[in-house]
């Protein structure tokens, strides 16, 4: 997958993909269809940081998705 490029595609990927590697319990409530691409380079340094590191303390995990709720789309 290339994620040099932005797509609808590839933050959904991005998205499951940092879920998965934070082992988040709710998984409702980040969606990949809660981000846009507006945001897609935040995202990418996000998902960057999530894959590099084997491990998270609760703090990095509570800061990493609080994060991504600040990337979320205002409805």
């Amino acid at each position: 997958m290339d994620l040099s490029q932005k797509s609808v595609e590839n933050v959904e990927f991005m998205i499951e993909a940092i879920k998965e590697k934070l082992k988040v319990l709710n998984l409702g409530a980040i969606k990949p269809s809660h981000f846009d691409e507006e945001m897609y380079e935040e995202l990418k340094d996000i998902y960057d940081l999530t894959m590099r590191k084997n491990s998270f303390s609760p703090n990095e995990m509570q800061a990493l998705v609080e994060e991504l709720g600040s990337l979320r789309k205002n409805k």
